[in-house]
């Protein structure tokens, strides 16, 4: 009787413990409940279904006209023994004819991937330079319509823009938008071949606007995004939500050679400039104003009259250059051209260059301290200018210089004894600095713009150069690395 009664008891303290921790899991699960399955208000899943929907057609209308490019060249590449090798003990051993087989160069094919956007149903498409650079065959991927044979139609390394065309029917080309109306934070897509993966669709938003001295091209006026952007999404599209392509998909900022937030884009406008006179012309005329300029600081604009920090600085005309026939003088502020403001040499020039030459243009101008408006007569950026900006592949590229005249002289003090180049713009990084005289490139004189692009365009790709400048009347030995 006894022992029934323990079981008894034993039984009923089990299910107590049993109830126990079932109400303690219950509540448990009440309360996960509680935390994490709610329910989605209707509102928010309309609108977030919308904005999906909104994002794929986008996509679907976009796509079609997105290709991928695939370009192979030859290069000649020598190489070396083995480490172990190099010692001399086995070049006795072995002989010399064991070595010549590593002193001959080897050919050896390379392919660049990328990708463009077809921008003419007839079969132009607009990509990078630098994914077609140097190719000896080019291979378009049309989705849903194969792979076509390219050719180089036109390039312009200064903006790193190149147009292909293909021989195909039916094909869907992009609309193109307005860059000028982008603002920061609006939402954009990226469509591209990062990795070879086609079609690859990113989202992100415009992070700035007219981003510059990267060192990426020439002519920079970048759009900076968050879309992703990688390897092999070069020369693709940059679309805002109508589909309408607003940027080519150009570079990134990474120090791990993949995607870290910082992507940059050619605006639309100028692609779509430098693109018209690729198939036109097959290169790009660019306008040519004919003036030095530089930056307003506050010191200057104190000195100058300005009531605020704007516009740029006239310190040189150069003589029957279409600014000095229009009336412009040394220490005129430009402050807008053809009603935009001008904030900036670099925009200054953009605007120029992108007019064509012949063209008219109105330039507001302040001259001891009133405003006048100028009318002037774009001319055409003059062949050896045009060779010293941009064309390089080298550590010397984004420089720009130009001849030393005695205006120029007068103003920076250069003794008529020193021949070299005077630099007008350079990126920043490069410790180079406007009004620096470039007396020798790798200890060769260079006494006019002519012969620095002679001797510029020499340096290797990826080597390291020695330059001798004059600054501020003082010679300094200065080497500028990769």
């Amino acid at each position: 009787m006894k022992r029934k009664t323990l079981t008894i008891s034993g039984m009923a303290l089990l299910i107590a413990i049993g109830l126990v921790l079932g109400l303690t899991l219950s509540s448990d699960l009440d309360i996960q409940n509680k935390g994490y399955s709610q329910p989605v208000p209707e509102e928010a899943v309309k609108t977030l279904t919308q904005v999906s929907e909104a994002l794929v057609r986008v996509a679907e209308a976009v796509k079609p006209s997105v290709v991928n490019i695939s370009s192979t060249h030859t290069v000649q590449r020598r190489v070396g023994p083995p480490g172990l090798f190099q010692d001399p003990f086995f070049r006795r051993f072995f002989g010399d004819e064991f070595f010549k087989q590593y002193g001959e160069p080897q050919e050896e094919t390379r392919v660049s991937l990328g990708s463009g956007v077809i921008v003419d149903p007839s079969g132009y498409i607009v990509t990078n330079y630098h994914v077609v650079k140097d190719a000896e065959e080019i291979h378009v991927t049309v989705v849903g319509k194969g792979e076509f044979k390219g050719k180089v139609v036109g390039s312009d390394p200064p903006t790193d823009l190149a147009v292909v065309k293909i021989d195909a029917k039916g094909l869907t080309a992009a609309a193109w938008g307005d860059s000028d109306a982008l603002k920061a934070g609006e939402v954009v897509i990226a469509v591209g071949s990062p990795y070879g993966l086609t079609q690859s669709v990113t989202m992100g938003i415009v992070s700035a606007i007219g981003r510059a001295n990267v060192r990426i091209a020439d002519y920079e006026d970048f759009i900076q995004t968050d879309a992703a952007i990688n390897p092999g999404n070069s020369g693709g599209p940059l679309v805002n939500p109508r589909g309408e392509v607003v940027g080519i998909n150009t570079a990134i900022f990474t120090t791990t050679g993949g995607y870290q937030g910082i992507g940059f884009s050619i605006p639309s406008n100028m692609a779509r400039t430098v693109m018209k006179s690729l198939i036109e012309k097959g290169r790009v005329i660019r306008g040519w104003l004919g003036v030095t300029i530089q930056p307003i600081t506050p010191e200057l604009a104190k000195q100058f009259g300005l009531k605020e920090v704007k516009g740029v600085l006239v310190s040189d005309v150069v003589e029957k250059s279409p600014a000095a026939e229009a009336g412009l003088e040394r220490g005129d502020i430009i402050v807008s051209y053809e009603g935009k403001e001008v904030k900036s040499p670099r925009e200054l020039r953009n605007m120029v260059a992108s007019t064509s030459p012949g063209g008219k243009a109105k330039l507001t101008v302040v001259r001891k301290g009133e405003e006048k408006t100028l009318s002037v007569t774009i001319g055409q950026l003059p062949e050896h200018m045009a060779a010293a900006r941009g064309q390089l592949e080298n550590v010397l590229k984004g420089i720009s210089v130009q001849n030393l005249t005695p205006q120029v002289r007068d103003q920076l003090g250069v003794p008529a004894r020193v021949q070299g180049v005077v630099i007008t713009d350079a990126p920043s990084g490069t410790g180079l600095r406007r009004g620096d005289v470039i007396v020798e490139v790798d200890r060769e004189p260079v006494p006019n713009v002519e012969k620095y692009n002679e001797v510029a365009s020499k340096v290797p790709s990826g080597q390291n150069v020695l330059l001798l400048i004059l600054r501020q009347g003082s010679y300094l030995y200065l080497t500028l690395s990769p």
